[in-house]
């Protein structure tokens, strides 16, 4: 039940929308083309185990998961706004 003026099952909607806005960016985020023997960053080896798991990949496993922790720092979404604020 949604209060004040948003319309009943709003708060449902933006939780969908919002499981979906990410699940777009994940996608957008993925890999693609042809795997690199080295990773673009470091210069490194990508073990063919790695290219074979996950196609198209550019990064090492150790750059890799330095840009995953950036990038987990930036969500992009305001979780500390009022309830108001977030709704569509």
């Amino acid at each position: 039940m949604a209060g004040g003026w948003a319309k009943d099952g709003a708060e449902q909607e933006q939780m969908e929308s919002t499981l979906e806005d990410a699940v777009q960016r994940a996608r957008s985020q993925l890999p693609r083309g042809e795997s690199l023997d080295v990773c673009e960053e470091c210069g490194d080896p990508i073990p063919e185990a790695r290219r074979k798991a996950i196609p198209g990949v550019r990064l090492c496993v150790a750059c890799q998961s330095e840009r995953d922790k950036q990038q987990s720092a930036f969500s992009g979404y305001n979780r500390r706004g009022s309830k108001d604020s977030q709704l569509r």
